[in-house]
């Protein structure tokens, strides 16, 4: 039987995350011996857990007691419920208070443990290890199970592609939720795959992830995304040197990339992935449109689509997004198959126009939405733009020079805000909240 261990190739005395202080792996290990002593009884777990550090104690713990850890895109009474109605078992592992769900099991306070004699754990590659759910972007929120093989199998193949081995024991931070998969695989993953130090808090403001880059020793690797980066780099301050910057959860911009790269005097990369086969392919955006597979990873299509296969992959998986291969292992994106829009009988997608509205000088952030989302008659486009001192004609006489008159929003609505969500993603529900509104506003 294959088995991969927790950790892999730790140094005694090493270093495997930072709180207020180190932590080192003998502790950690300790720590995740007394928590799999204390959980209880079942057969899967909601980890809450807001400090990374636990967070990742609570993830191995479950493992050593083969319980399988889900990882839902929010903590909201309603998406708890639902998984104490799907998961008949489930309780949930949180250091907060959290909404109403299944059966909360704190994480202990009084934790404690011998620091020495704790051997490395090793679990079985088909040991299922974790659910993890598409955002809700496009609808209600999908599970797709990953085994710790294939969760190895992943973080490694990254690891080389992104030339972790050059930053030995990083300091590694994020600006992402640890419960996303692309948080859990870029943050927790390559932590415990490839010896970096796990930092444990959780930077969003831009003076905070500043003065934790700051705190932090080298070499550094940052996890962000797209809008953080936007953020971040208005900011005046000085931003601390960064050895690599990784990217992802929404298009990245070549401009907002070159930006990046030039700010922090750093290589960033492009993480391309999904819920339902984990990371896929790297690119560095600020030089190249193309992506290069993870080794093992090789796509096809046919008159399906665009299938992803390999060794991190336990079957083929379709992909949701609208692929241009070069050839196996390499290939451009041009934007979701569900974003596909045709008005008039010509056609585009909503990232091509979402591009084009958020170049326009002035606009902050927008975003078009297909406007028979509401059930109209009518296949048309309407747009919300966050644009202060601007008017709606302003911004279409910008994009009447930039996208064909017929993908022109109908109308165009200005707003203070729009309601992303920490990832910088606008969930279904939002975007019909938001079309709903200003039907609203309209009748009125």
């Amino acid at each position: 039987m294959v088995e991969h261990p927790l950790l892999r190739a730790p140094r005694p005395g090493s270093e495997f995350a930072r709180r207020a202080g180190p932590v080192t792996t003998e502790s950690y290990l300790g720590d995740v011996a007394a928590l799999a002593a204390r959980l209880p009884r079942s057969r899967h777990v909601v980890n809450l857990c807001r400090d990374r550090y636990r967070f990742a104690v609570g993830f191995a713990a479950a493992l050593c007691r083969r319980q399988v850890t889900l990882l839902p895109p929010n903590d909201t009474a309603a998406m708890l419920g639902r998984l104490a109605t799907d998961y008949a078992d489930v309780y949930c592992l949180a250091d907060a208070v959290v909404p109403d769900g299944p059966v909360v099991f704190p994480y202990p306070s009084d934790l404690t443990h011998d620091p020495t004699g704790h051997t490395v754990p090793r679990f079985p590659a088909d040991q299922p290890a974790a659910v993890l759910f598409t955002s809700g972007s496009t609808g209600r929120p999908q599970p797709h199970g990953r085994t710790w093989g294939e969760l190895v199998s992943s973080t490694l193949a990254a690891g080389r592609r992104l030339r972790i081995a050059s930053l030995e024991a990083a300091s590694l931070l994020g600006t992402v939720p640890h419960q996303h998969s692309y948080g859990f695989e870029s943050l927790l993953m390559l932590a415990l795959q490839h010896g970096l130090v796990l930092h444990a808090g959780r930077p969003f403001y831009p003076a905070d992830i500043v003065a934790e880059l700051a705190a932090a020793t080298r070499p550094r690797l940052l996890v962000t995304t797209p809008i953080h980066l936007q953020i971040l780099l208005a900011e005046p301050a000085e931003i601390p040197p960064v050895d690599l910057v990784l990217s992802a959860t929404a298009p990245l911009s070549a401009e907002l990339a070159r930006a990046a790269e030039a700010r922090f005097a750093v290589t960033l990369c492009e993480v391309y992935g999904c819920s339902e086969a984990g990371q896929i392919a790297v690119r560095r955006t600020a030089l190249t449109q193309e992506w290069h597979c993870l080794d093992g990873i090789v796509l096809r299509q046919d008159a399906a689509g665009t299938w992803a296969s390999g060794i991190p992959i336990a079957e083929a998986t379709m992909l949701s997004d609208i692929i241009e291969l070069r050839d196996p292992e390499r290939f451009t994106l041009h934007g979701r198959i569900a974003d596909l829009v045709n008005v008039a009988g010509k056609r585009a997608s909503l990232a091509h126009l979402n591009h084009h509205l958020n170049a326009v000088e002035g606009v902050l952030d927008g975003v078009f939405v297909a406007a028979d989302d509401l059930g109209s008659a009518v296949n048309r486009l309407t747009a919300f733009a966050v644009a202060p001192g601007m008017s709606a004609n302003d911004i279409l006489a910008v994009l009447r020079q930039r996208i064909d008159a017929a993908f022109l929003p109908r109308p165009l609505h200005l707003v203070a805000r729009l309601p992303r969500n920490i990832l910088g993603k606008l969930p279904r529900e939002e975007i019909m909240r938001l079309l709903a509104d200003s039907r609203t506003a309209q009748e009125t």
